[in-house]
C-alpha cells in the first residue's frame, strides 16, 4: 500500500455494481463462462491475499478503500471474499474495523494489505496497523483469530521483535514442512523472519533481503517444484511493476529474475498475490478500472504461466478474467463486463423529481438556486430524497440529470436497500460548463419495499450542478383504468373539439383537454398514457396532475403516427396523484397536433 495520497483522476462513466443474487445457470460446467475484471464491484478492495483452504473454496483478503476516498489513510473495515469456481463471487461481509483494535492508532483508519493463514483449526488474520497518532513510526502486524475462515475473527495482539517503521504488507508463507513464515516491509525495505508455534511470534532474527531489486512494498512469497517464489512491488516511475526474484531457502538469498506484471490501470500502486486452484495458477492483482482513481481500486485477476525452467511469463492483464472452474454458483458480484454493458431497458417504471419537490433536502454545504443543487464539491454536501417507493423491493434504476465543468466528479450513493452499507459509486463526467445540463449518468441501486425510501447523494470529489433525479423501476403488475375522450368526466377547452369520442384541434395554442374524478388509489405515483393519431413529425403536449407538488407539471412527447386516423401512437409519463378519487389530469395542447381517442391510468400496486 503506497503511502502517498494519489491525484484525483476521475475520468470515464463505469459504475460500481450493487451487490445482488446470481441464479445458477441450468449447466452443469461453464467453462465458457469468464469472471471479468475487476472480479469485485460491491465495493472498492485493493492488496489481495488468495488462499485456498480444506473446504475447497479459494478466499480472497483484500484491504479496503472506503468511498468518497480521503486517500489510503481511511482504509479499513475488511471484507472477505470466496469462490468454487474463479468466477461466482460471494461477499461474506466484514470481518475486522479498526474499532475493534484496542492498541491501535486513536484515529483509526490505516488499515492496511492483509493476510491470512491457517493452522490446526484456527485461521489467522494478519493486518498491519499503526498504534500511535504518529502511524509512519508505529507500524504492528496484528494477530486476529477465528474458528472460520470468513466471520467472527478476534484481535489478540500483535507480533513482537519486528522494527517499527515500514512494517507494512504482511505475508505468511506455509513450506512443506509445516512451518510458517512472515515476510513484511515497506519504503524499499523488506523483511523475512520464521514464526513461532504461536503463529504470534517469531523464531530467530528478523533477516533483511537487501539483494532485492528497486523493492518498495507488497511481499508475496509461494512455492512451486521446491523452488521459493518472492514477489514484491517496485518504485517504477508512472506505476509500479510487480517483480519476483526465486530462491532454494524460504529466507533467500534471492535472485532477481524480473517484471511479472506491469503498471495496472489508473493506479499507481500495485499489489498481488500468486495461488494454485483446481490445478491452475492465478494472480491477483487490483487495478482502478472502475473509478479512475488510484485510491479507488478493485480487485481483478488472470492466468499465471510458468517457463519449462520455473520462470515466470509476464501476466498478461485482461477485461475477460479468467474461465470458470466448475459449475455456476451463488454469487454477490456481478460481472464488470455485464455492469457495464447492461442497457437497463426493463426498468421502465419512472419517477421523475425536479429539486424543488417538498422531498428533496440538501445539506453540508449544498445549496439550492433556481431550482438546481449546487456546491456539491463542498466537503460534507449531500443531496437527499426522501419517501420514495421502492415497490416490491430489490433493484432500482438511479439516474441524475447534471451539468460540470470538472473533467470528472463522482458521488457517493447511499440507499436504503443496500446489502453492504457501502454505498455505491456514480461517476459524473464533465459536461463541458457549469450550465450545460446534458449530463446524464446512472447506475442501479437497492430499495426497500414500500415507499419509506431515501436515497443520498454524498459530495466532495469534484462539483456537479443536480438538476433532476429520475429513479427507474421494474414495472409490476399495473392497476390500469382506461378513460375513453367520450365520458362525462372527460371536458374540453381553448379551442379544443370533440367529435365522435375524439379530442381534435389541441395544435391551437391554449387548447386543452382535463379529466376529472380519476382515481389516485393510496396516492403517489401513477402512468398515464395517451393513445392518439397525429400527422405532425411530433407533438408536445403540457400535463399537469392533482398531485403535482411543484405545480410546473410534466412534458409528454407524442411522436407522429403517419396520419390523423392512424390510432397506433401511445405516449406515457410518469405522474403523482392524489390519494382518491378527486384527481384532475389536464393535456394542455398549442405544440404540435394529436388526436387524442382515450387516455389510461395505471397506478402502481
Amino acid at each position: 500500500m503506497k503511502k502517498g495520497l494519489m491525484r484525483l483522476t476521475l475520468a470515464g462513466a463505469m459504475l460500481l455494481s450493487a451487490s445482488t443474487g446470481l441464479t445458477p445457470a441450468a449447466s452443469a460446467e461453464a467453462s465458457d463462462i469468464k469472471s471479468g475484471n475487476p472480479i469485485f464491484t460491491s465495493m472498492f478492495t485493493a492488496d489481495p491475499s488468495a488462499h485456498v483452504w480444506a473446504d475447497g473454496r479459494i478466499y480472497v483478503y483484500p484491504s479496503h478503500d472506503i468511498f468518497p476516498s480521503r486517500g489510503s489513510d481511511l482504509m479499513d473495515k475488511y471484507h472477505v471474499f470466496s469462490s468454487d469456481n474463479m468466477v461466482d463471487w460471494v461477499d461474506e461481509g466484514e470481518i475486522l474495523s479498526a474499532d475493534d483494535v484496542s492498541w491501535g492508532r486513536p484515529e483509526g483508519g490505516f488499515m492496511w494489505a492483509p493476510d491470512a493463514a491457517y493452522k490446526d483449526g484456527t485461521y489467522y488474520f494478519y493486518f498491519p496497523h499503526p498504534s500511535e497518532s504518529n502511524w509512519n513510526n508505529s507500524w504492528k502486524i496484528g494477530v486476529a483469530t477465528s474458528n472460520k475462515p470468513d466471520a467472527d475473527f478476534t484481535v489478540q495482539g500483535y507480533i513482537t521483535g519486528l522494527p517499527g517503521s515500514n512494517l507494512i504488507d504482511p505475508a505468511v508463507f506455509r513450506d512443506d514442512d509445516g512451518s510458517y513464515y512472515l515476510y513484511a516491509g515497506g519504503g524499499g525495505t523488506s523483511y523475512g523472519v520464521k514464526l513461532g508455534s504461536d503463529m504470534m511470534s517469531v523464531t530467530g532474527q528478523v533477516k533483511q533481503f537487501t539483494e532485492l531489486q528497486d523493492f518498495h512494498e507488497a511481499s508475496w512469497v509461494f512455492k512451486r517444484n521446491g523452488l521459493y517464489y518472492l514477489m514484491y512491488s517496485d518504485n517504477h516511475s508512472g506505476g509500479n511493476q510487480l517483480r519476483y526474484a526465486t530462491s532454494s531457502s524460504p529466507l533467500g538469498p534471492w535472485t532477481n529474475r524480473g517484471v511479472i506484471l506491469d503498471p495496472v490501470n489508473s493506479s499507481e500502486t500495485s499489489h498481488g498475490s500468486v495461488v494454485e486452484y483446481k490445478g491452475n495458477w492465478y494472480m491477483l492483482y487490483h487495478n482502478a478500472a472502475i473509478s479512475a482513481n488510484g485510491t479507488l481500486r478493485s480487485v481483478c485477476v488472470d492466468k499465471l504461466n510458468f517457463n519449462p525452467d520455473g520462470t515466470v511469463q509476464k501476466v498478461i492483464q485482461t477485461t475477460e478474467g479468467v474461465p470458470a472452474v466448475g459449475p455456476r454458483s451463488p454469487a454477490t458480484e456481478i460481472k464488470y463486463y455485464d455492469l457495464i454493458n447492461e442497457n437497463y431497458d426493463k426498468y421502465t417504471q419512472q419517477s421523475q423529481y425536479t429539486m424543488n419537490d417538498n422531498n428533496v433536502s440538501f445539506g453540508g454545504g449544498a445549496s439550492r438556486a433556481g431550482g438546481i443543487i449546487e456546491n456539491m464539491h463542498t466537503q460534507g454536501s449531500y443531496t437527499q430524497l426522501n419517501n420514495i417507493n421502492g415497490g416490491a423491493g430489490g433493484k432500482a434504476l438511479l439516474t441524475v440529470l447534471y451539468a460540470s465543468a470538472e473533467s470528472g466528479a463522482a458521488f457517493k450513493v447511499d440507499a436504503s436497500g443496500d446489502p453492504s452499507g457501502d454505498g455505491y459509486y456514480l461517476s459524473l463526467p464533465g459536461t463541458g460548463g457549469w450550465g450545460n445540463y446534458s449530463g446524464r449518468t446512472s447506475r442501479l441501486i437497492d430499495l426497500n419495499p414500500g415507499a419509506g425510501n431515501s436515497i443520498k447523494l454524498n459530495g466532495g470529489m469534484g462539483g456537479a450542478n443536480i438538476s433532476g433525479i429520475i429513479i427507474s423501476r421494474i414495472p409490476e403488475a399495473l392497476q390500469d383504468t382506461e378513460y375513453p375522450m367520450s365520458g362525462s368526466n372527460v371536458s374540453v377547452g381553448g379551442g379544443a373539439t370533440r367529435s365522435g369520442g375524439i379530442v381534435e384541434n389541441l395544435h391551437i395554442p391554449g387548447a386543452y383537454t382535463e379529466l376529472t374524478g380519476i382515481n389516485g388509489g393510496a396516492g403517489g405515483q401513477a402512468t398515464i398514457t395517451v393513445i392518439y393519431a397525429s400527422a405532425d413529425s411530433q407533438a408536445t403536449f403540457r400535463l399537469n396532475s392533482s398531485g403535482d407538488t411543484t405545480g410546473s407539471g410534466y412534458s409528454l412527447t407524442l411522436p407522429g403516427t403517419g396520419g390523423w386516423t392512424n390510432y397506433t401512437g401511445r405516449a406515457s409519463q410518469s405522474i403523482r396523484l392524489n390519494p382518491g378519487t378527486n384527481n384532475v389530469i389536464k393535456l394542455s395542447g398549442g405544440n404540435g397536433g394529436a388526436n387524442v381517442s382515450r387516455i389510461i391510468v395505471s397506478l402502481n400496486p
